[in-house]
């Protein structure tokens, strides 16, 4: 145990940074996310609007995707269009 103690002390020593990333610690009360996160938990009316603000951010983005999926497969008709021969109205 006491071996394994001192590799511990010397790993700290040699590698400060990697061994405080992956020593687990407790979230910083102070630290803003964790607080809202904490906020979300305990407060039903703003985890409500927390939500609701969620569900409208994934709607929005998937207008969005839908938008630019739409564009591509426009252009990509256009391009056809351009390239094949007889207006791109056959298989290739």
């Amino acid at each position: 145990m006491r071996a394994m103690r001192a590799v511990e002390v010397q790993l700290r020593l040699r590698f400060p940074r990697p061994v405080r990333a992956r020593t687990p610690r407790p979230p910083d009360a102070h630290d803003p996310a964790f607080a809202e996160l904490r906020r979300i938990e305990s407060d039903h009316v703003h985890r409500a609007l927390f939500l609701a603000e969620l569900d409208a951010a994934i709607t929005d983005r998937d207008a969005e995707r839908e938008a630019v999926l739409n564009a591509i497969e426009a252009a990509a008709a256009l391009l056809r269009s351009m390239v094949l021969p007889g207006g791109g109205g056959g298989s290739a």
